[in-house]
């Protein structure tokens, strides 16, 4: 067994807990809070009888509601609830917090900001979550926009120390953390790439040095026997309308430095729209952890979109009355979620509030409006669509349908397209 097997066998049983299960390759971190992006992420799970890691992040969920309405506590009924109702045990689900810091509150000061971001540390592990990423990265107000090292792991340790305090009074297993300095943006990069540079091994090692000194001189030794992963840039990302794939060759001089780092593996961050190859070589070189989001909820829009074309054919009206006028109109009048990552002129924003990669469409799913647009495409459609015009707008989904492994319904249509792109990760991190 090579140091990087070993790596991941040790920081995937850390993860696991308690909980008597096989030790895959890697494990998917599905980072999304919608209710039918949860469901296809359960029923996959349950059809491949493995675990499931779902995470929510510090803008979408947080003691302040976040832009889903939801708190921690919230965030975990609504989990539970679903996993309920399509069957899959909810001890079998293990819950995560993404990029937890100051960043939701960073225009305010750094004290302030990072009272805050302790405050949600602590509803995190009071809700049960078991697995948290200290992102301290960010600078706050009158601070650079990225911190060193130094202020980060310092800044990471104080929001440690938040947690085993939280998980100490309340009786809970204390979490497993992920740490980084070097954290892709949430959600993606908001401008076109070409190359992106790759972590130097160096630097990784780095991290974990200070990271290791912080925690140290905290009192925090045991946490920092928890941290199982790093954030690390291995050369993956996706903007606005264009992805980089993984190209392993670039990241050999830090997929070494794991084993100057033992028990350790890194998290790959926005592996969105990477292919199953790509998805394998980041298993194979230490990734063990695969974080998805935009990419999944990408698919949905794109079946909705799919969807909302056919009833509009079988109706026989015009364009612009249905699903995505609404959408646009949300969009326009209520521009925050996306107005600082799009750019260009009218219709190049206009594309990219639809199209994008970065899919800022996803902040918009939860309001009463686009729910109840989705609600009435569904009821506009027949039980049984017609597969000509699911060839013509759901082409991906074609084969399934006519194979009868996919009924034509919209609803089951739309969990086949999410089930569609997380199935590149279940081959990736399946055992071999």
């Amino acid at each position: 067994m090579t140091q990087i097997e070993e790596n991941r066998q040790t920081a995937l049983r850390k993860l696991f807990g308690a909980r008597n299960l096989a030790c895959p390759r890697g494990i998917t971190s599905v980072c999304s809070a919608h209710p039918l992006v949860i469901e296809a992420t359960l029923r996959r799970a349950a059809a491949e009888d493995r675990p499931v890691l779902i995470e929510a992040t510090c803008n979408q969920v947080n003691q302040e509601g976040g832009y889903t309405g939801m708190t921690p506590p919230d965030f975990r009924r609504f989990i539970e609830n679903v996993a309920t109702a399509v069957g899959f045990p909810a001890e079998r689900v293990i819950l995560g917090g993404d990029h937890l810091g100051p960043n939701p509150w960073r225009k305010l000061s750094a004290q302030e900001a990072m009272a805050r971001a302790s405050a949600m540390v602590t509803a995190y592990v009071e809700a049960g979550f078991e697995k948290l990423h200290l992102d301290t990265s960010m600078g706050c107000a009158g601070e650079p926009a990225a911190l060193d090292d130094e202020i980060t792991a310092v800044r990471a340790a104080q929001l440690a120390k938040a947690a085993e305090e939280a998980a100490h009074r309340c009786g809970r297993r204390p979490p497993v953390y992920i740490i980084g300095t070097e954290v892709p943006p949430p959600g993606g990069a908001t401008h076109a790439l070409e190359e992106i540079d790759i972590t130097r091994a160096d630097a990784a090692v780095r991290t974990l040095a200070v990271h290791q000194t912080s925690f140290s001189q905290a009192g925090l030794a045991s946490a920092m026997d928890r941290v199982i992963g790093i954030v690390v840039q291995p050369g993956v990302e996706f903007g606005n309308t264009n992805v980089v794939l993984y190209k392993p060759e670039r990241a050999t001089s830090l997929i070494q430095s794991l084993d100057e780092m033992p028990g350790l593996v890194f998290e790959a961050h926005s592996t969105d729209y990477q292919p199953t190859s790509a998805l394998s070589a980041l298993v194979d070189g230490g990734f063990a952890i695969l974080k998805v989001g935009p990419g999944l909820t990408f698919a949905l829009r794109e079946a909705l979109y799919g969807l909302d074309a056919i009833a509009g054919i079988l109706a026989g009206t015009t364009p612009g009355t249905g699903l995505a006028a609404t959408m646009e109109t949300m969009m326009v009048e209520q521009p925050a979620h996306w107005a600082g990552h799009y750019s260009g002129s009218p219709d190049e924003e206009r594309l990219q509030r639809h199209f994008s990669y970065s899919d800022r469409i996803r902040y918009y799913w939860p309001d009463p409006r686009a729910a109840a647009a989705v609600d009435a495409l569904f009821n506009r459609l027949p039980d049984a669509i017609p597969e000509t015009l699911i060839s013509q707008y759901l082409g991906r989904l074609y084969t399934d349908v006519v194979s009868k492994r996919v009924d034509p319904n919209a609803r089951k249509l739309c969990l086949s397209a999410i089930d569609a792109a997380l199935a590149p990760y279940s081959a990736a991190t399946a055992m071999q």
